[in-house]
């Protein structure tokens, strides 16, 4: 199971990778501009942030395979490291896709609203699928059931290709895409806070704290009685 921080928020990045145990970071085109940086230095930014190891996803924005194909490179040879490049699953998508398979790069096929996108994507050489959970809902459809399908096809035909869940807007929704099934998830740092926080464990402390202070003074740890 893999954790993935979806923000290009440098912020945020280094608060996640301070407090939990992450496995990477995704960004798409929106998310990066709303950090109105130059392109390629922030991503490398990032790169320095979560070292080499941790997964970078980077999402390509020609309309053509060709130039996709083109950007890929590109973003390959600037930032190296455990790079995925991001690629849509559309028709030139799939092609480019394709090609990037056979010369080694490892792929996330993104914007995924079907099963049978994700299972043309994974045929094409993606290693992880993008489905967009919450904006599935949107549209009247159910991305946890999506996310399920995708999992059954996988498991069905042997496709090593994982799940990359991703557009959440509550902890419901990433919890019911990990119970079918899903992988990995991709969460914004709110989404993630939320993972971990509860009031009633809060309360637990407290009383633990109150009960403690009680008869070992105010203010006192483990370290303060040995």
């Amino acid at each position: 199971m893999l954790y993935l921080l979806d923000t290009a928020n440098l912020s945020e990045i280094r608060k996640a990778y301070d407090l939990y145990p992450m496995d990477g970071v995704t960004t798409n085109p929106t998310i990066i501009a709303k950090e109105q940086v130059k392109f390629i230095d922030h991503l490398k930014e990032i790169r320095s942030i979560i070292g080499t190891e941790s997964m970078l996803h980077v999402q390509v924005l020609g309309s053509t395979a060709e130039t996709m194909i083109e950007e890929a490179l590109y973003l390959q040879e600037q930032l190296g490291g455990n790079l995925y490049i991001k690629i849509p699953a559309t028709t030139q998508g799939i092609k480019a896709m394709k090609t990037l398979n056979k010369k080694g790069f490892k792929l996330t096929a993104t914007a995924i609203f079907t099963a049978q996108q994700a299972l043309m994507a994974a045929k094409a050489g993606a290693d992880f699928v993008a489905p967009y959970v919450n904006r599935i809902d949107n549209i009247s459809g159910s991305g946890v059931s999506v996310v399920e399908d995708i999992v059954h096809l996988f498991n069905t035909f042997g496709i090593d290709t994982k799940v990359l869940a991703a557009s959440f807007k509550n902890v419901q929704l990433v919890h019911n895409s990990l119970l079918v099934g899903a992988h990995s998830i991709t969460v914004n740092m709110e989404t993630f806070d939320m993972l971990i926080e509860h009031p009633l464990t809060d309360w637990s402390v407290d009383q633990f704290v109150k009960d403690w202070e009680q008869v070992y003074g105010r203010g006192k740890t483990v370290l303060d009685i040995i």
